[in-house]
This record gives structure tokens, sequence and C-alpha cells, in this order.
């Protein structure tokens, strides 16, 4: 968008362009799209105004949106945005500049864009609807392709895989984002590299099942740990300081392998997210999570082994279909003994084209709210206990910017543990600092900062 001559704004009042990635994880996400999307069509009774819709979509919604949004396409399709545009009609910046009849672009859009791809024919597939069609790519690297734009100068995210061959009972994903596919490593390293050479300093590597990496392409690509192992090597041979985070894993396929890498390699960071969703076999079952408590509990050990000092984090899933009493008590006692520092907790909602919805939603919501306070009340005990043990150490933070409370900066620990300090001394934003622990809440704590010699007066 920035390339076509377009900014952006945060006033929605201002926009000629209105777009939506949306999520069909959860029915609450895509009840937000209905109502933003009524709101915007009401909106061009009153001025010019182009919709769009991406993301992870269920077919039952695509087809409700072809009927509400001006655009609708998949992930896969983001780089055909520009041409979508132009063909919809919409005065662009960069189009104000008028083209030839032989549809050669000005050299000063050709600068602005990619004219391979604003050039290339557009065969018909996905309807929009008012019948322009367009057309999805073959796969995701086009979307893997397109070069980002940061939001921070410090924090950013590196796509490694998409999709999701685990085809557990509650979730939609399979059926939105397809079936696994992994970013080729040298371009993951590559990508990595150009980030920590521009001074950022937390990469987080994103995918539906980040631990599956490579499994689609055997014999053709690294898998997980040997990426993770080459990223370290990285880290130890550039002397770059920086810290590198991976979501979300899954149980099955989280090795031995992996833990060892993280625990061998400093960039690595000693921070792991490890869902649960259920502590009963029974329910882990209904969820086709393929793989038992016993599993979970070897892979907790083994972290708790090898990386003592990582920080652990979960989701978890409360009332799905069939949960009784004594299995919820199951995934309550699962929450008492890995002491979690953070946990996602949900009450479960069916979603259209996932598997259990075409099972009972048995579960009161009364009940789901219950035992969700339940487990919240359980995290927030233990995650307590574990701050209160980091009062009076020394640990190094990442400063992400200004507290919500006046005069102090907000921080992150390596193990993503929330902390603030008193400063009002801006140019540590983005740097790394040494706190001492002073004072802790469930989640969060409270330092002084040893670094800043700017210290706020905050009665």
């Amino acid at each position: 968008m920035h390339q076509m001559g377009f900014t952006s704004t945060d006033d929605e009042a201002e926009a000629s362009v209105l777009g939506i990635i949306a999520c069909s994880v959860r029915q609450k996400a895509i009840d937000k799209v209905y109502s933003r999307i009524a709101m915007w069509n009401k909106m061009k009774n009153r001025k010019s105004l182009l919709t769009f819709v991406s993301g992870c979509i269920l077919p039952a919604d695509q087809e409700k949106f072809l009927k509400l949004f001006d655009l609708v396409f998949p992930m896969s399709e983001l780089p055909d945005l520009p041409a979508m545009i132009r063909q919809y009609g919409v005065v662009t910046p960069s189009s104000l500049m008028q083209q030839t009849d032989d549809d050669v672009l000005p050299q000063q859009a050709v600068e602005a864009e990619d004219s391979s791809s604003l050039l290339k024919p557009i065969q018909p597939l996905v309807t929009t609807k008012t019948g322009i069609k367009m057309n999805p790519a073959s796969g995701i690297d086009g979307f893997w392709h397109v070069e980002p734009t940061y939001t921070s100068g410090f924090e950013a995210f590196i796509p490694i895989q998409n999709g999701c061959d685990k085809f557990c009972t509650f979730c939609a994903v399979p059926y939105t984002r397809g079936r696994e596919v992994s970013r080729p490593s040298a371009e993951i390293l590559e990508e990595l590299k150009q980030l920590v050479n521009k001074g950022f300093k937390s990469i987080t590597l994103l995918g539906q099942n980040v631990n599956s990496y490579g499994l689609d392409r055997k014999g053709e690509e690294v898998s997980f740990p040997e990426l993770l192992r080459r990223i370290g090597e990285f880290g130890k041979s550039s002397g770059s300081d920086f810290w590198v985070y991976f979501t979300s894993p899954h149980p099955r396929d989280m090795t031995n392998e992996v833990i060892e890498v993280i625990a061998a390699y400093p960039v690595l960071a000693k921070q792991i997210h490890l869902p649960l969703q259920s502590g009963d076999d029974g329910v882990l079952m209904r969820m086709n999570r393929k793989h038992a408590m016993d599993k979970y509990r070897q892979i907790v050990s083994t972290i708790r082994d090898l990386i003592p000092e990582a920080t652990l984090f979960t989701d978890i899933i409360v009332g799905f279909t069939g949960e009784t009493d004594e299995q919820f008590e199951q995934t309550r006692k699962a929450m008492e003994e890995f002491k979690y520092n953070m946990a996602y907790i949900a009450q479960y909602s069916v979603r259209p084209g996932a598997a259990s919805s075409r099972w009972a939603d048995d579960v009161p919501k009364e009940t789901k709210k219950n035992r969700y306070h339940l487990l919240t009340d359980e995290l927030m005990k233990h995650s307590h206990e574990y701050n209160k043990s980091l009062i009076g150490k020394k640990m190094r933070v990442l400063v992400r910017g200004f507290d919500r409370k006046q005069g102090y900066l907000s921080a992150l620990t390596e193990g993503k543990l929330v902390i603030r300090f008193a400063s009002d001394d801006s140019q540590l934003i983005g740097s790394f600092v040494e706190v001492e622990i002073k004072s802790a809440r469930p989640l969060s704590l409270e330092a002084l900062c040893l670094n800043s010699q700017k210290i706020a007066v905050n009665p």
C-alpha cells in the first residue's frame, strides 16, 4: 500500500481504503468483522470507499463476505493487491500519472511498485461482489516475498511456515490456511540476518505449528532444531545482541533436540510457549491432539532440567464439548503441576467448519465461565509466587516503550515477563538495560533501572 502512494491513518473517516485481516479461530473475532463491515458500508453513502478482507476465513464466511466486501482474497494473493485496487477503479496517488495505451507504467510508478506483479494478466477464479475476478497465487510463496514495513525498530516477526496438518477438532486453521508449507530456510536466515544487522533486538519466528517446520520437505529442507541451530551459530559468530522466539509449537512435534539447541545458544530466548489445551487424556483424544499427558509431562521435565531459567506459557480451552467436572479438575491439577508463568485461557466456542461443530456444545456458558475464573485464579497464584522469587535479582530487559503509569518505562525480560521502572529517558526504548527487581505482582514486576541516569520522581 505504501508503494502505491498510500499512507496509513488511525482515523477510519479519513481512509479511502479499509481492510480487515480476519481470524476464523474464534466466533467472536468473525462477529467483529460483520459489525465493522456493516458500519463501513454505511460510510459509502457519504464517500468513495474500497473495502477488502483477507486472512483466515472459512468457506461459509467467505460466501457471505463476497456480498459485503469489495475484495475478498487469500493471503497468498496479497502480492496482487495493487493490481486488484487499480482494476477496481480506485484512483491512487501513483495512478494519477496516466498510463500509455500499451499499459506501460510511467517511470515513477515503476520505481514505486513492482512492475512485474502489476502488469501480469489477472486470471479469473475468486470473484468479488461486482464481478471482478482475481487470481489466487499457486502457493504462499508470494506472501513471503512481500517486503514488510515495520512499526517497531527493534521488534520483528519472520514467517517460517504456513498451514497445519494436525486437524485438532476444535480448530478451523487447516480449512482456512491449508496444509503445512515450509518457507525455504535460506530465505528465513537471510531475513533474520538483515534484521539483526539493522539493530533489531527481538525476533519471533511465526507459524501455525513451527516445530513441524521442514517435515513437508524432508530431504530438501532442514528440520526445526537445525534451523534454530543455524540461527544460534549466526548469533555466536556475529557477536550481535538479540533474542529469538518462536510461536506456536505443538507438543506432538516438540523433541528433546529442540530444547537442547535452545539451551546451547544465548540468542535463543529462554521462553517456551507449549499449548496444553486440556490436562485430561480423554479430552485431548476428543480434541485429536495426538498426544497424552505423559508426553507433555516429559517435555516440561526436559525443559526444567536443561533450561531451568526458562519461563513457560500455554494455551488452554475450558468447556470443550463433553468436558466433565472431573476432566476439568485434571486441567486445574495440570496448572498446579506446571506452574505456568502465563496462560491464555479461552472458553470453548463452536467454529463452523471445525470437526467439533458437529457435536453438541453441551457445557453451559455459566460452567465455562466458572472454569475460566478458577484457572485464572490458579495462574495468578503460581505466577505471583514465581515473580516474588525474583525480588532482589538483577535482570537484563528489553525496553519497549512508555508504561501506562506516568513517569515509567515498560520492558520485557528474556522470558517475556512484564517489567516497569521509573524513568523518563526515552533513549532507552529499543535497548537492553539492567534492572533490579523491587516488587512483584501476579503478572508483572517493578524494578529499579541500573542504566538510566534520568529517573523520574513520581510519588
